[in-house]
């Protein structure tokens, strides 16, 4: 079977519908939420996302909470160094 869509990728199955950045955006969404992530226990690249901010690992039994569409967020890295930052900073 050949290719269907080159550009537009997991957005194709929209069609002409509800305009190009918007697809463009849903594209990315998607692609961000059906990607299979690195599990920080067991180092597989296992995790998927089961439902709305909810990632397990099949191979380590793991669930983990994370953000709606990818793993981890950027306000959840600011805040694990913000974190690490302090721990350090009460340890010296």
């Amino acid at each position: 079977m050949a290719r269907r869509t080159k550009k537009v990728g997991i957005s194709g199955r929209y069609g002409v519908r509800y305009g190009a950045s918007l697809r463009r955006q849903a594209r990315k969404i998607e692609q961000l939420a059906h990607t299979r992530y690195e599990d920080p226990f067991s180092g597989k690249k296992n995790v998927r996302r089961v439902a709305t901010g909810i990632w397990y690992c099949p191979s380590s039994g793991k669930t983990v909470a994370g953000g709606a569409y990818s793993m981890s967020t950027s306000a959840a890295v600011t805040a694990r160094s913000t974190i690490r930052r302090l721990r350090e900073l009460a340890d010296a």
